[in-house]
């Protein structure tokens, strides 16, 4: 298996998401197509990049619903690696993006933890 090729988000909506995503993190988007049922199928990924992107799926049903924001326990669950820490710091935040804490400097990297307009914890990472 060479590579992952989606990871599933669960949403309550789906164009909010495709705002947030496509508009505060800057990723693009790479489909979205009817299913003909009144779901879509919708992918996003950071820019530029032909890696793993993000199915994002409306919520079908309420435990599904009771997921949205919660899909990691609280814990971080996504990664963000960036090239250029500050500019896309500067810009998410400026886009409203809410960050849970300065940036700060590891050992691995630099790093900070967001959250996505659900209440998913990311980190935005450049790497050492």
């Amino acid at each position: 298996m060479p590579h992952i090729a989606l990871v599933t988000l669960v949403v309550r909506d789906y164009d909010e998401a495709l705002s947030f995503y496509t508009g505060a993190l800057g990723f693009e988007l790479v489909e979205d197509s009817d299913r003909g049922d009144g779901s879509r199928w919708v992918v996003v990924r950071p820019r530029g990049t032909a890696g793993t992107g993000l199915l994002l799926a409306r919520a079908k049903d309420e435990a599904q619903a009771a997921s949205v924001g919660a899909q990691s326990g609280g814990r971080v669950g996504f990664f963000l690696h960036t090239e250029d820490f500050t500019g896309d710091h500067a810009r998410m935040t400026a886009a409203g993006v809410r960050f849970l804490e300065e940036p700060r400097h590891e050992p691995y990297g630099t790093v900070a933890v967001f959250e996505d307009l659900y209440g998913n914890r990311w980190d935005l990472l450049q790497p050492a």
